[in-house]
């Protein structure tokens, strides 16, 4: 059995991401857990993560938006209604401290063209507590089968990932960057970035929550799963997955130069920044300034970091030492990429394809 040393590691927020809006801790000064409270003119309760931190107020009006035919035909998630304009950033996580509610298990063989990937979408290290304030659902085992090209192909264009998962990581559990919340319920240009504090959906400290079918899913940095890997700034990052498309997934640290293993090792950096000035205001249209609330808050700006617009480059690595294309999951916005290179494998869509509860444990 192999003996996993867990390291200390500091997983950072980007800065857009970064703090809990201090409004939401003074709604709930002189009150107690439970408490009613408002926020931005929405009644709430006042609720805390762990001792150790403050209430914070969280606002109860989110208004489910009838599922559409075309949301029931894929099995996508209905659109959920906020009127969040502004946020300052993700501050409280639940404290991961709960043990495992089964044993992790993974196998990847390699079939033809084909790296099938099976899993049960338990981590091997822990999570936070499940159900909680942000996120009603409970943890359960999943019946993952995924199949992707061991030859992954550059494709004309890239593809945007949606409401799907972007890959899976080594310990079998899905990254999955994207969330159903939108601006007034429209599906359209104004989601909220799930890890903006915009929207509380009750991520624990490996910037992770629980979908309603049970599936325990990243959308950050996996910090737990980092650790135990020993991810740091003295070496290539270890292989922590694959996505959709094929292509592998790494962390933070790669070589300065991608093909060449003597240059150096650097963090990698995003090429995302925060637009700047005004949003646009009218019918559907939130206005206000842009500030990381929203996914389309963010543009590309070709050259400001070491990645594309993907989040990824090519690089020569201990696992590819001929080279491949390769995605970096970043501290900055987007962390993990929005956009395929190559074709996405249709087993990581939405719907029944996405994985199966087996059985359900309190978490």
């Amino acid at each position: 059995m192999t003996k996993w040393l867990l390291l200390s590691l500091t997983c950072v927020a980007p800065m857009a991401l970064g703090r809990q809006p201090q409004t939401a801790v003074e709604a709930c000064q002189n009150l107690t857990s439970g408490s009613s409270c408002n926020i931005n003119h929405n009644s709430g309760q006042c609720f805390r993560l762990s001792k150790s931190q403050a209430l914070i107020c969280r606002a109860d009006k989110l208004v489910i938006a009838k599922t559409s035919l075309q949301d029931r035909a894929s099995g996508m998630p209905p659109a959920r209604r906020h009127q969040v304009i502004q946020s300052e950033g993700l501050r409280n996580k639940v404290p991961a401290d709960r043990d495992p509610i089964a044993s992790s298990r993974i196998k990847v063989t390699l079939q033809g063209a084909w790296r099938v990937i099976e899993a049960n979408g338990i981590s091997a290290h822990k999570t936070g507590a499940f159900p909680n304030s942000g996120n009603p659902h409970e943890i359960a085992t999943q019946r993952y089968k995924y199949q992707v090209p061991t030859s992954p192909k550059m494709a004309a264009k890239p593809t945007s990932v949606t409401l799907q998962n972007f890959g899976i990581a080594v310990n079998g559990v899905p990254f999955d960057p994207s969330a159903a919340e939108w601006y007034l319920g429209n599906r359209g240009l104004w989601r909220y970035e799930a890890l903006s504090g915009a929207v509380p959906l009750g991520v624990d400290e490996n910037y992770a929550h629980v979908q309603p079918n049970g599936a325990y899913h990243y959308h950050g940095l996996p910090s737990g799963l980092l650790a135990r890997l020993q991810v740091n700034a003295d070496r290539h990052s270890a292989l922590i997955g694959w996505a959709a498309d094929g292509f592998p997934i790494y962390a933070l640290y790669g070589y300065n130069e991608g093909g060449n293993e003597e240059s150096g090792i650097v963090k990698m950096h995003s090429s995302y920044r925060v637009k700047s000035g005004q949003r646009p205001k009218g019918h559907a249209q939130p206005g206000g300034y842009y500030d990381g609330t929203f996914v389309a808050d963010y543009e590309f700006v070709e050259g400001a970091g070491s990645l594309d617009e993907c989040n990824g480059r090519f690089v020569r690595t201990p696992d590819f030492p001929l080279g491949t294309y390769a995605y970096f999951l970043t501290e900055e916005w987007p962390i993990i990429p929005r956009c395929f290179r190559g074709t996405p494998s249709k087993d990581f869509r939405r719907g029944p394809r996405m994985g199966r509860p087996k059985h359900r444990v309190k978490g």
